[in-house]
């Protein structure tokens, strides 16, 4: 009963870490998200202007082809009109550049926050996540025999805090050297609860 409630908070914590990083994902996302969209309302005048300049252009547009049909003098009334035209589709073209522009600047803004944190998780948390599980998963193999429980008992002589080995027996070493049965089970049930795992 002992080596549960030992083992109990390697597995809290274990689960409390794995909740952080999945909260420390969730939030690094909507802080992107919410730059994202911070930064899009810069692109507001600029579609403004695109709608402006379209309006604009396709009103001098309708204008000039109505004088086109003046006689006579029609053609040489519809070419300020035309050049007027032209020129609002080039503020149009300004406004869609704008926005372009804002929204590159938005996505690189928010790749540039989430650079950080999912970089953390992937190149610090993720290997040391699959460093234990390899490893619990060679120690779960390993608990059933009895070869495997003496190799249990000889990484915990290696690995474990002198404190926690002398408490097991004041001389360890030489217990597990005569093949002392229970104090390899205790070595290898120290060394499976550093794990996280049932003995």
């Amino acid at each position: 009963m002992k080596i549960y409630a030992d083992r109990a908070p390697v597995a809290a914590r274990q689960l409390i870490t794995d909740l952080l990083v999945v909260a420390w994902v969730y939030f690094a996302i909507r802080a992107a998200m919410w730059l994202h969209d911070l930064v899009q309302k810069l692109a507001v005048p600029g579609q403004r202007l695109e709608g402006a300049g379209t309006g604009l252009a396709d009103g001098l547009s309708d204008v000039g082809s109505k004088i086109n049909r003046v006689p006579i003098v029609g053609d040489d009334l519809t070419a300020p009109f035309n050049g007027a035209a032209d020129a609002a589709r080039s503020l149009a073209g300004a406004g869609q550049q704008q926005q372009d522009v804002v929204n590159d600047l938005a996505l690189a803004l928010s790749l540039g926050l989430l650079v950080f944190p999912l970089g953390l998780v992937l190149f610090v948390w993720l290997p040391l996540r699959v460093r234990w599980m390899r490893r619990a998963g060679a120690a779960a193999t390993l608990r059933g025999a009895a070869a495997g429980r003496d190799l249990l008992a000889l990484r915990a002589l290696a690995t474990q805090p002198l404190t926690k080995l002398t408490r097991i027996d004041p001389d360890v070493a030489q217990s597990w050297r005569r093949g002392d049965e229970a104090t390899v089970a205790a070595l290898a049930a120290l060394e499976l609860k550093a794990l996280g795992l049932r003995p």
